[in-house]
């Protein structure tokens, strides 16, 4: 059975977000976390420059596709996060 990844993206949603010291850590649906350096992802440079209390105020969308912060106007999909939707 060939799988291609759109459809695997489209399987995995993020299920909490937690935030240690200076990185962002994603646990997703399949039990894989991610964990991203916020001073050594440029993309997020937003979400380093926020405060303790907005980090915090973080929302998964409606089936899990993306994490976003409604204070910082700003968000995150899980397809960046895998890497299949990389940003410039």
């Amino acid at each position: 059975m060939n799988t291609s990844q759109d459809k695997i993206a489209e399987l995995v949603t993020a299920v909490d977000v937690q935030f240690e010291d200076n990185t962002l850590r994603v646990l997703l649906s399949d039990r894989r976390q991610i964990s991203l350096p916020l001073n050594t992802v440029s993309w997020l440079n937003w979400l380093q420059a926020a405060s303790s209390e907005q980090r915090e105020a973080w929302t998964i969308e409606p089936g899990g596709y993306a994490i976003f912060w409604e204070d910082l106007d700003d968000g995150i999909e899980v397809a960046h996060l895998l890497g299949l939707q990389p940003l410039s």
